[in-house]
């Protein structure tokens, strides 16, 4: 309590506080009685309170007079006096002041002491009359004149006064509610600038007090300005808050409603939705708009640092930053895809010379960049925090575009610093693609021997050598983004594993895209897609995993043809192929539940998966184990079974249980499976209400304290420790037998329930209230409850609370007693969480062998889908070898063939031979009819080869080919605005990286190059592409062109005889046909025949097409006009085909 001097004498101010703000209470004595005022804390004048203990001399009042203190002056003006003035005597006149004859200004640098004033009486000023500027000192203003004795003043029409520069506090008065009326005196005014009442105030960092906000926005404030790149949400009881204008912009994005929380500094955007919508709201925020969003949770200060913080129960500060590359068990992770953050660091050979804005300009044309850009090193390093995968590749700028088709990065980290040099070719790669792009600082990790704190084991000394430099730089940056944005939780991630650019076959984003392998070209849709066609697999990890082999399949022979043979081993046992797949189903994600117990996360419903999924691997070691090893004299008998059965031996080895096992049983032993169900039930069947109650306190103007006038919902089950003592039949998640002091704990309870079942029976003969029951709840604490009939014949008990039919008291004994349960009761949870970190605790250091054995269950649900897709659709066991052949008997387009059977039709196979020896050819020039199935062709054995090499069977009567390292595909078109790439220019950029990059062992398809220009242009692009396949790049190629001239061209050159004479030529002509039947209709032979066929039939299809007769009729006469004009503008086959298609 402080003692302040004032002009009725001395006031005692009296501290109060609360948890969002102090004030003082003023007793005022006023004509002998004492009168109490509220006043807060940043309205009181500014300076030191004064503690005048000796009483002043007493003074004759009449009516209403104030004696006004120099020193009780708000700091305004800057005095060098050392000492207050002498008090002054008091006369029995009263002065009269008018506002407008006060000083505009107070000159502080007066030495001497003030004159001594008279006493005046209490005067009503206007405040709008008041001089701008610091109040003055009376002493050294001149004589007032006497005006009005009262004057209603309005606080909003106070005026506003310039603060100094030099003055660093803030106002410490906002504005007044409203327009209403109050009585001010001249001393209480405060000094500064006069807010608007629609914002709140600035604050300012050297603002020491804070601002004049409730705690719960004051931190908030202080964590946005923190993390000021951030959509912050704060946790706040039972909700998740924004505040200000993150209120004010994301509120109608999320669809939540706008409030407006009153305060002294004047009302703060704000809204609000339950905690457990959390998902919903980070979903759109982080996945669809690509926002950080940093979460604010509550936790309980200790009873230290709750008087350091005033009293303050919990703190509000940022546990972690959630960005669309970190996402970790959320429920709108997608769980058949891997969510990749990764981590680029560019090489010291990327500035060369030339300059790179030149640079970058050439690689968005297409244009060759310098050797020394395109071959400058690049560090790759990518994770998975979901399910703790770490990977690192060393590349460059040339093949950085397929490396991130095949990762699918969701987040891209750049180096701080890297982000001053826009110029870099890089830019480019990234802003084509649009890839969301971070900065980060690189940090100290600069060294593998660091990253030991991450990794759940040490990184082996063969690994750590094999590492580059740039690699290390970019894992470094990677991990230190991580740590960032985790907020100091712990990592537990997998050793990195260093992927090499050989070991799998290079897919750029053109083929990915053109041969529909992940979504539609069109629609981008997942069905439709080659991945849609062949995905059996039963667990999320598989999916997983089945998308990783798909984007990068294998080069190796020896992987894929261990992973063949358990395709055959299964398709020969289909049996023992159902029976794994049902454990599979029973299976449930092992990596990402693992990874949320290493970082420091995962309930008891996660620990019941996990056992789960640990005894349904051991069941499916016990079926591998009797086929590996079955009845000797049956596996002699039948040779070609052993050898199918023996691969399955080195997968069995493979999983270890030993330590697992053990770690499911103590789970099975602890968990209680039933109660957690139960509690499921009990949350899922009251959501709906919680919701509906949760939407009515948001939007009662943002107060929580409005909850309790809003309609009452049924009970809710306690979600709380203390709200759990209320109930008598909890559902505990621990079994008593979990542990000898919980069994005890457990033992104590049971009997102090005996206690209070005694006891309510006692009371009620005592009462005879049969009634009567014992309860608690937050606001009554324990107490006992009669209803019915049995309340009116307690009438002489003292209650707490009363109706017609209901009457609730105290009972001392039933108090003493529900607080010893409530200690059992707190007790049990204590040791249930004790219980609960020992079982995640053995869960971590399982954590090595967990992930293995999950690895091998993934591997499993893989090759037993792949043989139900061979089973279902008559899919063969591919041949792959080193040569560079490319023979398919009766290949089938895996996708076209599914849309067709759907409608009743039946595919054409067809076969193809390319690169089988000098008469097959390398290069089949394919020509034919529009819609004759071209394209089909094309697709479909770029597609057998990415199969074959995965481990899949394929859809083919034959299938030998040798291994591909890259696929190129140059199909279809489209035109890139983005980019500001025409039609043409997109073709012609695609099909540039395809003649230098392909290789001797690539597979390259081309589709009509040079449509987009001239038929002239055109030909002279599409020959030249051709013969640069054939004489440079001498791979693979299937080439398809309506430009007949081409293959009179390569005749010229000897590339190939049209005629068939010549049957050993680099490059053979196969088309396509379609067939008259005379009366006007045809039909198109989708079979392919060696030779040319030089008739396109393309009114044929634009009459298909739906294109009006009036149209077809001005395109035949058009070209037969051509034809007449200009009879010699090509060969005898040209002309006669062109003759027919316009007599037609």
């Amino acid at each position: 309590m402080f003692r302040l001097r004032g002009p009725h004498g001395l006031i005692r101010l009296i501290r109060r506080r609360h948890e969002h703000q102090a004030f003082y209470i003023a007793l005022v004595p006023t004509r002998g009685k004492k009168t109490s005022t509220t006043v807060k804390l940043w309205e009181l004048p500014e300076g030191p309170i004064r503690d005048d203990s000796p009483e002043p001399e007493p003074v004759r009042r009449k009516k209403t007079l104030t004696r006004v203190k120099s020193s009780e002056l708000p700091e305004g003006c800057d005095s060098n006096e050392s000492s207050e003035p002498p008090p002054t005597r008091r006369k029995k006149t009263s002065t009269r002041v008018k506002s407008s004859e006060l000083p505009e200004s107070c000159d502080s640098n007066e030495s001497s002491e003030p004159p001594p004033t008279r006493r005046k009486k209490t005067t009503r000023i206007k405040l709008s009359e008041l001089p701008r500027g610091p109040i003055q000192d009376e002493t050294q203003s001149p004589e007032p004149a006497r005006g009005k004795k009262t004057s209603t003043v309005k606080l909003s029409e106070l005026p506003e006064s310039p603060q100094s520069p030099d003055d660093d506090e803030p106002p410490s008065l906002g504005p007044a509610r409203g327009k209403k009326t109050s009585t001010v005196k001249l001393s209480e005014l405060p000094q500064g600038p006069i807010h608007d009442e629609s914002s709140p105030p600035e604050i300012t960092d050297n603002d020491s007090r804070g601002p004049p906000y409730p705690t719960v926005m004051l931190q908030a404030w202080r964590n946005m300005r923190k993390f000021d790149n951030c959509i912050l949400m704060t946790r706040v009881g039972g909700f998740y808050e924004l505040y200000f204008e993150h209120a004010s912009e994301y509120a109608p994005l999320l669809n939540l409603k706008l409030t407006a929380k009153k305060t002294n500094a004047g009302p703060v955007p704000m809204a609000g939705f339950p905690f457990f919508q959390l998902d919903r709201y980070l979903k759109i925020l982080v996945q669809d708009l690509n926002r950080y969003v940093a979460i604010a949770e509550e936790t309980p200060n200790d009873a230290a640092t709750m008087v350091k913080m005033g009293g303050l129960m919990h703190d509000r500060k940022v546990t972690r930053i959630i960005t669309p590359g970190t996402l970790i068990d959320e429920n709108f992770i997608d769980p058949y895809s891997n969510n990749y953050v990764l981590a680029i660091h560019v090489g010291q050979q990327d500035t060369p010379d030339t300059g790179l804005p030149a640079d970058r300009e050439a690689l968005d044309c297409g244009i060759p960049t310098p050797p020394a850009i395109v071959s400058a090193p690049l560090g790759l390093a990518w994770l998975d925090l979901s399910t703790g995968h770490f990977f690192t590749q060393l590349t460059n700028l040339q093949a950085l575009s397929a490396a991130l088709s095949r990762i699918g990065p969701r987040e891209i980290v750049l180096d701080q610093d890297f982000q001053k040099n826009e110029a870099h070719a890089i830019f480019a790669i990234l802003a084509e693609d649009r890839h969301f792009i971070t900065y980060s600082q690189q940090g100290a990790l600069t060294d593998v021997n660091q990253w030991t704190s991450f990794l759940e084991e040490d990184v082996p000394d063969s690994t750590r050598d094999s590492f580059t430099d740039d690699e290390v730089m970019a894992g470094g940056l990677l991990l230190n983004y991580v740590k960032d944005r985790l907020q100091g939780m712990s990592i537990k991630l997998q050793p990195p594993q260093r992927r090499h650019g050989m070991e799998v076959m290079s897919i750029d984003k053109n083929s990915l895209r053109a041969l529909e392998i992940k979504q539609t070209m069109r629609d981008g849709l997942f069905r439709g897609s080659l991945l849609h066609a062949i995905r059996r697999t039963v667990t999320k990890s598989g999916a997983r995993l089945l998308n990783d082999w798909l984007s990068a399949p294998s080069t190796s022979l020896d992987v894929i043809n261990q992973r063949l043979d358990l395709v055959a081993c299964f398709i020969a046992h289909p049996d023992l192929c159902d029976s794994i797949i049902q454990l599979l189903r029973r299976s449930h994600d092992a990596q990402r539940l693992v990874q949320k117990f290493a970082l420091g996360r995962g309930d008891a419903d996660d620990l019941v998966a996990l056992a789960n999924t640990i005894r349904a691997t051991d069941d499916v070691v016990s079926l591998l184990k009797p086929t590996t090893d079955g009845d000797q004299e049956q596996a002699q008998s039948e040779s070609t079974q052993d050898n199918e059965q023996s691969c399955l031996e080195p997968l069995a080895a493979r999983i270890d249980l030993e330590q697992p096992l053990k770690l499911a049983q103590r789970i099975k032993d602890a968990i209680d499976e039933e109660s957690i169900v139960y509690r499921q039930e009990v949350d899922e069947s009251e959501a709906s209400d919680l919701l509906t109650l949760a939407q009515n306190i948001v939007a009662s103007e943002g107060s929580q304290d409005d909850a309790s006038l809003l309609p009452k919902t049924r009970k809710k089950r306690p979600s709380s420790l203390r709200d759990y003592y209320g109930d008598d039949n909890e559902a505990w998640i621990m079994k008593p037998s979990a542990s000898p002091p919980l069994q005890q704990l457990h033992a104590d309870l049971n009997r102090l329930g005996d206690e209070k079942t005694a006891l309510e029976s006692k009371y009620r003969e005592q009462l005879s209230a049969p009634s009567l029951c014992l309860k608690w709840n937050p606001g009554l604490g324990h107490f006992a409850h009669i209803r019915g009939k049995d309340a009116r014949t307690t009438m002489d008990v003292k209650a707490l609370s009363s109706s017609r039919s209901t009457r609730s008291f105290h009972l001392p004994e039933w108090t003493a007693l529900g607080q010893r349960l409530d200690q059992a009761r707190f007790r049990i949870r204590r040791e249930e969480q004790r219980v609960f970190q020992s079982l995640r605790q053995h869960v971590v250091l399982n954590l090595v062998k967990l992930r293995r054995n999950s690895i091998v269950l993934d591997e499993l649900d893989i090759v037993t889908s792949f043989a139900k897709l061979a089973a279902e659709h008559d899919l063969i066991r591919p041949q792959l070898n080193d040569s560079s052949s490319h023979t398919i008997i009766g290949g089938r387009h895996p996708t076209v063939e599914g849309g067709l059977v759907a409608r009743g039709r039946t595919f054409v196979r067809n076969d193809c031979l390319v690169g089988g020896g000098p008469q097959a050819g390398l290069i089949w020039l394919i020509t034919g009819p529009n819609m004759a199935g071209k394209s089909t062709f094309l697709r479909q054995n770029a597609l057998i080869t990415v199969l074959a090499q995965m481990g899949c069977y394929v859809p083919a009567s034959y299938a030998e080919m040798g291994i591909v390292d890259a696929i190129f595909s140059r199909v279809g078109s489209a035109d890139n605005l983005f980019g500001d790439q025409s039609t043409f220019m997109v073709e012609m950029v695609e099909t540039a990286q395809i003649l230098r990059q392909a290789t001797a062992r690539s597979f390259v398809i081309m589709d009509e190059i040079g449509r987009g220009t001239t038929p002239e242009d055109g030909t002279a692009v599409s020959y030249a592409c051709l013969h640069h396949l054939a004489t440079v790049n001498r791979c693979r190629t299937l080439f398809a062109t309506h430009f007949h001239r081409v293959i009179d061209l390569a005749a010229q050159e000897g590339l190939c005889d049209p005629t068939g004479i010549k049957t050993a030529a680099t490059v053979q002509t196969y088309c396509t046909d379609l067939e008259e039947d005379g009366k006007g209709g045809f039909v198109y032979v989708h079979k392919l025949r060696k030779g040319v066929n030089r008739r396109s039939h393309a009114l044929k299809v634009a009459r298909l097409a739906g294109l009006p007769e009036s149209a077809i009729d001005a395109a035949q006469r058009v070209l037969k006009a051509r034809l007449e004009g200009d009879p010699g503008s090509g060969d005898g086959h040209v002309m006669e085909s062109r003759a027919a298609d316009a007599e037609t």
